[in-house]
């Protein structure tokens, strides 16, 4: 963990995958909408206070969080208003939830705002030899198309942890996480349109990427 105290009401917080996998981290929480728990940021704060002095106490702060495509995660940390009730400082957004790795949580669906997005993400994948573990991330993986948006659901996902962080970071560079998953997957069942199935990830890539490069 890297801390970049930037001015006197503004620190960058960086933060590795083994940073990340030391300190207990729910992965797909962390790259969602997800306000569940705010442990690991009272964790930040308290450290970053003994590493460079930057006090949040009593302060309103603007949150920023950040998934890199070289696997770093970014946090930048703003202090905007102080605040006389230091319980106020707990009303930010922020995109994490502490907890240890679940191996039962075997579904996920991104959104896509568009086809060349998805392929976008293959192209990615493949340039940095993760193709190779798209077969890896779940026994099944179908994409949809839904109200003008495309959707990457992914079932039965594996519980390779390294390779799927990586995975997670790349495919937040294209897409979002829908967080209440399994609702929205009867959704797009019942409602959307198949488009590839089985294993979206290869299907796409042979198809719409190797075939153009």
């Amino acid at each position: 963990m890297k801390f970049e105290k930037l001015s006197d009401n503004k620190i960058r917080i960086i933060l590795t995958i083994q940073d990340l996998a030391e300190k207990n981290i729910d992965f797909q929480a962390f790259m969602s909408n997800n306000i569940e728990s705010q442990d690991i940021l009272l964790d930040m704060l308290e450290e970053a206070k003994k590493e460079t002095g930057f006090d949040a106490e009593n302060s309103n702060l603007k949150i920023e969080a950040l998934a890199l495509a070289d696997t770093n995660f970014v946090f930048t940390i703003t202090k905007i208003t102080p605040e006389a009730d230091k319980n106020k400082v707990l009303k930010r957004k922020l995109m994490i939830k502490r907890k240890c790795i679940n191996p039962s949580t075997t579904q996920a669906i991104y959104i896509f705002h568009s086809f060349e997005d998805f392929c976008s993400l293959l192209k990615f994948l493949s340039q940095r030899n993760l193709m190779m573990y798209s077969s890896e991330i779940a026994d099944n993986i179908e994409l949809y198309s839904y109200k003008n948006n495309y959707y990457l659901l992914m079932n039965d996902i594996h519980s390779v942890v390294i390779d799927k962080i990586k995975f997670y970071t790349c495919i937040t560079e294209f897409a979002r996480c829908i967080t209440n998953s399994k609702v929205f997957a009867s959704k797009l069942k019942e409602c959307g349109t198949l488009v590839m199935k089985n294993n979206a990830l290869e299907i796409g890539f042979e198809n719409f990427v190797k075939k153009t490069s």
